[in-house]
């Protein structure tokens, strides 16, 4: 990843810094599906993210600001963790599940989420924001009483699972 971008396009730079399609999966499988360790990024990868791949990933966003990465001590696993703008990303995938869900084909367990998170608008997208703030900054969230997005998502996701024809397994997020 480039230190300065090539031009001075806000678009470009944003592209510049998250313009793969490896680099989004490892930051929705953070944001949406808790996964804060090589191991569960790797085997729970609905797409089959290669291990080399995975890590050249998780190096550029770390070297990019969009997330820390704790040192594990001997025998323990690294934990990476979200910096506040790899929170500020959660407006751009939803618009980019938005988009996705009237653009391209997709199944209904794994839409959605991006449906509930496009229905619930920008307080409900705020409330996933400070909950995330809240588990990897450790910021508490500024409305303790509310109830946790991504305790909607997740019940919403295994619904979705539960009534599908095929279903095969367990909820990955």
């Amino acid at each position: 990843m480039r230190d300065e971008p090539r031009s001075g396009c806000a678009i470009n730079a944003a592209v510049e810094a998250l313009g793969d399609q490896w680099s989004l999966i490892v930051l929705r499988d953070v944001i949406f599906g808790g996964r804060r360790h090589f191991r569960e990024l790797l085997t729970h990868s609905t797409e089959g993210i290669a291990s080399n791949i995975l890590s050249s990933r998780l190096k550029a966003l770390v070297v990019g600001g969009l997330l820390t990465q704790e040192e594990a001590g001997r025998g323990r696993r690294a934990t990476y963790s979200l910096t506040e703008a790899g929170i500020q990303t959660v407006p751009l995938m939803v618009a980019l599940g938005s988009w996705g869900m009237r653009h391209r084909p997709t199944s209904h367990e794994l839409t959605v989420r991006a449906r509930l998170l496009e229905e619930g608008g920008p307080s409900f997208q705020e409330d996933l924001m400070d909950e995330l703030r809240e588990v990897h900054l450790g910021i508490p969230r500024p409305h303790p009483d509310r109830p946790l997005a991504s305790t909607a998502l997740r019940a919403a996701y295994e619904r979705a699972l539960a009534e599908a024809p095929d279903h095969q397994g367990t909820p990955s997020a």
